[in-house]
This record gives structure tokens, sequence and C-alpha cells, in this order.
């Protein structure tokens, strides 16, 4: 306990050497933590030195009942908090937890909704701002931003049947089997509403939010912006985009624009050369899309995709919702903010499985070889880092293919510019084709324990390079080696 205690100022731990005697002095602390995760206030520590104090031990239970009746009195809805005292070298400290609290916004009653409700933001406790103040009021009464009427908008019939059409026409774009492409069920206007991107209201069809982002027709639709800096930080612009219309466009135009950006390098394996990206594009796609399908929009922001000579960084606007943690979201926790919008990205092909995003990201990168990404809480966003290779290497607009020859134990290899590199994972689905060249791409996924979209990843690559190809339709066809194992 000593050691969380007293590990410095957090985002659920502070310290007062005393109680203060005005208690808006930590009670902005208090709704801050119901308003959060909840934490700890620690009375009886100095907060600059960490030294131990403690309290006046013949006045320490006076001071209790007296935190514990300003905390009751002071903050609306009710915060009951549990109050303990902790012996540590033979000084007593005064520990006071908050819960997180299912009733928000809490605040501080005389100050009132709007200038008394504080929340926790990078370990200190901050005024909530408009949009974080409504979506407090929407979270404590199990509502959501995407779910919410837009009052502004008009549609009818065709609108809706247009959406329809787009999304089935996006959901077969983003699917490569036949026999999945004929799978696809059609979108309807039932399905929508079951979604929440539609609401029915006394036989009336009210468009949602969600219908109003998925066809860009927000009063204040948000946008992506992309760009390329110079070094590590933003000092200098390369170039920069920024991309609008319905946020599922902006998805694919913003995960274009990386690819564009990046570096394709060619790797050499035995007698063979395969180009590749230098990160995983799977993985790439999947952090725009996650951002776009839980960021805030209630927050004015724009998501941010930067790239650096060393990562790549997409930034979310808004902070991590309470029930989340970074060590949940590693762990495949997930929590929705835009269901709506979830459920339409999934039904797109856009996004897979709810939950699986970050532990894949962490798989494919380090199948990769590359640094672990980095997941940042901080300041009302929530940014990721996906590190770069490390060698030095040249970005321009188009792609800049870098040959890297080496040498094996067991291969003396020599490079052509018709020489195929394949690596593990290319090895891995042509031995099983070799063993079944009538498998689907499902099966071949069903086989390996992947992903389908991963395997499409590799069956496309490998067949640009004309090391495979397709013999007859995905169905009924098979398919055919082109180079030797």
């Amino acid at each position: 306990m000593k050691n969380k205690l007293f590990s410095g100022e957090s985002i659920n731990i502070e310290y007062k050497v005393e109680m203060p005697k005005k208690s808006e002095k930590y009670m902005k602390t208090v709704v801050a933590f119901a308003n959060g995760r909840g934490g700890r206030i620690v009375f009886g520590v100095d907060d600059k030195t960490l030294n131990i104090v403690g309290m006046n031990p013949d006045t320490i239970f006076q001071t209790m009942d007296a935190i514990t009746n300003a905390i009751s009195d002071s903050c609306e809805p009710k915060i009951y908090p549990d109050v303990t005292l902790q012996s540590i070298d033979d000084k007593t400290i005064i520990v006071v937890e908050i819960h997180p609290g299912p009733m928000r916004p809490y605040y501080i009653k005389n100050k009132g909704l709007v200038d008394g409700t504080y929340v926790r933001v990078a370990g200190t406790s901050r005024h909530a701002e408009g949009y974080m103040l409504k979506e407090l009021i929407l979270e404590g009464q199990n509502r959501y931003f995407d779910n919410e009427p837009c009052e502004y908008l008009e549609i009818n019939e065709d609108d809706i049947k247009d959406l329809c059409d787009k999304m089935k026409k996006i959901a077969i774009e983003n699917t490569w089997n036949d026999e999945e492409k004929a799978a696809i069920r059609d979108v309807t206007k039932n399905i929508l509403i079951t979604w929440g991107i539609l609401k029915e209201d006394n036989g009336k069809i009210i468009p949602t939010n969600a219908y109003a982002l998925l066809t860009g027709k927000m009063q204040i639709q948000p946008t992506i912006q992309c760009a390329v800096f110079k070094g590590k930080t933003r000092a200098y612009f390369v170039d920069r985009r920024e991309f609008s219309g319905p946020i599922q466009y902006q998805v694919q135009l913003a995960f274009q624009y990386v690819l564009e950006k990046i570096n394709m390098g060619m790797q050499i394996k035995g007698i063979y050369r395969q180009d590749v990206y230098e990160l995983p594009i799977n993985s790439v796609r999947e952090l725009i899309a996650n951002a776009v399908a839980h960021r805030n929009y209630l927050e004015p922001g724009n998501i941010q995709v930067a790239i650096f000579d060393d990562r790549l960084e997409v930034t979310s606007p808004g902070m991590l919702l309470n029930t989340v943690s970074i060590k949940k979201m590693i762990e495949g926790y997930s929590r929705l903010r835009n269901p709506a919008i979830a459920n339409a990205f999934a039904y797109m092909k856009i996004i897979e499985k709810w939950g699986t995003g970050i532990p894949r990201i962490l798989r494919e990168c380090k199948e990769y070889g590359l640094k672990k990404p980095e997941l940042i809480d901080f300041d009302g966003d929530f940014r990721v880092n996906m590190y770069r290779r490390e060698e030095k290497s040249k970005t321009t607009q188009t792609t800049t293919q870098t040959t890297t020859q080496t040498t094996t134990q067991t291969t003396t290899q020599i490079t052509t510019q018709t020489t195929i590199k394949l690596t593990k994972n290319d090895h891995e689905i042509l031995q099983v084709i070799q063993n079944n060249p009538a498998l689907s791409q499902k099966e071949i996924a069903m086989e390996l324990g992947w992903t389908v979209d991963r395997v499409k990843y590799y069956l496309n690559k490998m067949k640009k390079q004309e090391a495979i190809r397709r013999i007859g339709s995905s169905h009924k066809g098979y398919w055919e080696l082109l180079i030797k194992l």
C-alpha cells in the first residue's frame, strides 16, 4: 500500500499536507474522481516532497468526520467516501477513497452544474469543458452521442436507401472472397434503426448523429488531418492533407495517404525477393479506423495522423472512457463510445471484432520486428505511436525501394530485379496451398489460425509478385504455385 500511495500524484492520487480550511480546495478533486475512475486523497503528505507529515493525533477523528461531512454536504449527487487511517513510520495519515460514481455528472453544489463539474486530466482536477459535461450527462443516463437524434436534419426514403446501398457497396469492396461477397446481406431501414443510425418516433423516421456522420451531413463535420513532418517533432511540415466527407471514406483516404508516404522495401531470403511496406498495413488501417469509431464526437477537435522519421502517430480526440484503461485495452477489453458507428463499421468490414484491434496491432508489430507500439492517454486525447524501422531511409511521396542483401549459413543469395523474397508467413501460406491447392482464403485462414484479412493481404502480395496465381473462380478454382519452395 505504501508504494501505491507514495508513488507521486497521478490520475487517481492526490496529496494534502493538512485539511484545508476551505473544503473547495479538495472538493474539486472529489467530484473529479467521482466523474472518472475514482481515486484517493491522502491527507498528511507533502505533495511536493512526498514526505509523510502525518495528521495531529489529538484531533484526527474530528478531522475524519469533518472531511466526510464536507463531502456529503458539498457534492451533488451525494458522494459517500471511504475514510480510513493508516500508520506509516509512526505517523498517521488519512486516506479518503472516492469510488467512480454511477450518477454522473457530480459537481460542487454551491457552484452549480455548469461551473461546479470537474474531471481528472493528467494528474490534475480541471473544470469540465462543455463537451465533457455533455458526455458525462449522456453517460450518466446510459445514452450515446451517436444514437441521439440529429434534430436539424430531414431525410426521406431515397436518402435512407442511398446510405444502405453505399454501405453494402463498401462491404463488398472490403471482402475478397466471392462466396463471402455473396453472403453479405442488404442493409434495410429496420437494420439501421436496430443499429441506432435511425430512430422511429410516432411513426416518423428520425436520423441520428451517426446517420449525419456516415453521410457527411453534420453541421460541423469532423475531418482527419494528415501530415508528414521532417525529423521527430512537429517543427517542420513536409506535406499535409485534410480529408472530409462521410467518416467511412475518411478512413480509406487517410489510410491511402499513409501508404503513399511510408517506405516500401525489398527483403531478400533465399533466391527470392518481395516488396513489403515498412509497417504492417492491416494494423495501420486498424489504428485509423479505431480512432474514427471510438473518438469523442462531442469534442471539437479532429483526428490527426502524423508521420515522423521514427513513427506513425494517430491521435483521437477524447479521453478513454471511465471503465477503460490502457492495460485493459492490451488485454482485449473494449467499451463502445459510439455503438451505432461501430455497428456500421463492422458491417462494412472497416473494423473486425470489437476489442481485438489493439492486441492484433501489438502482435503484428512484433511479427514485423518493430518496437512495441506506445499507447498514451494524455491531456484529454488518446494517442498510439507505431514505430518505424530503425534503419535510415528516405521518405518521398512515391514509394522508395531499399534493397537489403543478407546471407545465411545454408544459402548464398544472388539478387536480381526479378528475385522474390518470401517471408515466414508467405512460406506458411504456400505450404498450405501446396498441400491442398483447392482451399479458399477462408479455409486457409482456418488452417493457419489467422484472420481472413491477413491471408488476403499475403495472397494479394504474392499474386502481384507472380509467386502464385488463381486458376478458375474463387469458389471452384485452385491455387497454382509459380515458384519452388
